[in-house]
């Protein structure tokens, strides 16, 4: 019995990651990864916009004609941080890459790969027996690939508890819908009666 419930603990838990989103998930832990490992970029990455945004409105207070050795040594600073924040943000973007590659092996040996590990483990094992007779010759079948005959295998319970899953995630998406409105029919007036 363990065996079932692992294989359906871990089917639900792979249909659950995938209804919340890959992208949400990956989201949501690089920025947890980002303010544990990297926030000393992330510091740097507002210092440096700060200085961008102070710089560039010092500029726009002066005229470049009337005070142009000041006004040209603002632009070479705000030069300077602008080059230094598109190689800080190349970094970032490096670290994100990796960080969701990383991130995409883990959720999926955690998910899809422990199914096949499971299944695979346990494929000579029954999950549970049937009672005889029930599916007659076709119980060959639902012991497939290796488990003995007259039993259920791990991979056919596999599959039945996708597609339970599966179903029951329609379930609640039907019910979660909104049921539309239903427009009242207007009676469609007599042609002959405008006619006559």
């Amino acid at each position: 019995m363990a065996l079932a419930v692992s294989i359906l603990l871990l089917v639900l838990l792979t249909n659950v990651l995938g209804w919340i989103g890959h992208a949400v998930l990956l989201d949501t832990a690089y920025a947890f990864y980002a303010r544990l490992f990297l926030s000393t970029l992330v510091k740097e990455q507002n210092q440096l916009k700060s200085s961008i945004f102070e710089t560039k409105h010092e500029m726009a207070q002066m005229s470049a004609q009337d005070e142009f050795a000041k006004w040209a040594k603002l632009r070479r600073k705000h030069d300077k941080a602008i080059s230094d924040l598109e190689k800080l943000n190349a970094r970032l973007s490096a670290s994100k890459s990796g960080f969701s590659t990383r991130f995409n092996s883990l959720v999926w040996i955690a998910t899809t790969g422990a199914q096949f590990f499971l299944v695979w483990w346990y494929r000579r094992e029954p999950v549970f027996y049937l009672p005889s007779g029930w599916f007659g010759p076709f119980t060959w079948f639902l012991s497939l690939p290796s488990a003995p005959s007259g039993s259920i295998s791990g991979a056919v319970w596999q599959m039945a508890c996708q597609r339970v899953v599966g179903m029951g995630e329609r379930l609640v998406k039907d019910l979660m819908e909104p049921i539309p409105e239903q427009a009242e029919a207007v009676p469609k007036a007599d042609s002959k009666a405008k006619t006559s």
